[in-house]
């Protein structure tokens, strides 16, 4: 097992080397320079206040979706229930997307963008909410209300557009997930929120383990069924929330990752959800340099400076593929 974190601690070092070289403005030669302590005043600003905060905030957002998707999974019993089942992704999407039309947030002030999605996120977790009523713990009721309100709040954002043509950039930008843009700022008020809900999450891995083994073997064990559901969705939903505020809403991460933390850690959470993390910020991550280095090619072709791959395309691209690919090499498997 240890064996097993420190390849991947190694994996996520290479990839956040691999990153910090790859990005747009200067080459990976003039990158080494400044981390070698060259370089000038340009050349240092857009690596330790361009890319060194994106790198972190790749890393962290990454981290919250996949304990967020894997806490999910415990919590209802269903392998295929993601972040968005919860309806905190499309309402945080909605949330910024709103406060960007109505002019109380822009791309120029990130706690303003932060703030506006959380609230959406909450928001949309608390219909979901209200909508399971007494049936919030039961599993599937909890996951079929979760996939109307995603449905209604996907909506909504549409209707945003409509009556404000001029913010498709920040609806495709939210709705595809990047890292573009992020600056120190997003760093600064994701890091404290992850950390607070992740050591929580980690303090539920007992109870999370015996939902996991079905409802009547965790009340034989004594645990308070409702209770430790509740706490866990509340603590799925602030990490969604926390990590679509800061990067909008990376497809899969929360849904795939899950299950490879618990194949390469086990079925004992108090492995796994670290485990999950740590596989997350790596994945994101490295999927972030993929992208970067992937818009170099079409960038120099079309002479376009301006083109980038968003890391949500990539993450969602090749998350399907995956998907599909475990799905038909296991037709008998039971969802």
């Amino acid at each position: 097992m240890t064996r097993r974190f420190t390849f991947l601690a190694v994996l996520a070092l290479v990839c956040a080397v691999v990153e910090v070289v790859a990005g747009r403005g200067m080459s990976p030669g003039a990158a080494w320079d400044v981390l070698n302590g060259g370089g000038d005043a340009t050349q240092r600003h857009i690596l330790f206040q361009l890319r060194l905060p994106r790198l972190l905030v790749a890393l962290c957002a990454g981290a919250c979706l996949a304990v967020a998707g894997l806490v999910l999974q415990s919590a209802l019993r269903n392998p295929l229930a993601g972040p968005e089942v919860t309806g905190v992704t499309p309402g945080a999407v909605l949330g910024a997307v709103t406060a960007t039309a109505l002019g109380l947030a822009g791309w120029d002030s990130p706690l303003a963008v932060v703030l506006a999605a959380c609230a959406g996120g909450c928001a949309g977790a608390a219909l979901l909410w209200l909508l399971a009523g007494r049936g919030r713990g039961d599993p599937a009721q909890t996951a079929v209300h979760g996939v109307l309100v995603s449905a209604v709040l996907g909506g909504l954002t549409a209707m945003v557009l409509l009556v404000e043509p001029g913010e498709l950039g920040s609806v495709v930008q939210w709705l595809v997930g990047t890292t573009e843009g992020r600056v120190w700022q997003h760093w600064h008020l994701l890091w404290p929120w992850a950390l607070l809900w992740g050591v929580a999450a980690w303090l539920l891995a007992g109870p999370l383990t015996l939902l996991r083994c079905g409802d009547d073997i965790a009340l034989a064990a004594g645990l308070a069924v409702r209770r430790a559901r509740t706490l866990a969705l509340l603590c799925a939903v602030a990490l969604t929330a926390g990590a679509v505020a800061a990067v909008g809403a990376l497809g899969f991460v929360g849904l795939l990752v899950p299950h490879l933390a618990l194949a390469v850690f086990g079925a004992d959470l108090r492995r796994s959800l670290p485990g999950a993390a740590l596989t997350g910020a790596v994945v994101v991550c490295g999927a972030d340099a993929a992208a970067q280095l992937s818009s170099r090619l079409p960038a120099a072709v079309l002479d376009s400076g301006r083109l980038t791959l968003p890391v949500g395309a990539l993450t969602a691209c090749l998350g399907a593929a995956l998907l599909l690919v475990v799905v038909r090499r296991t037709p008998g498997r039971t969802f």
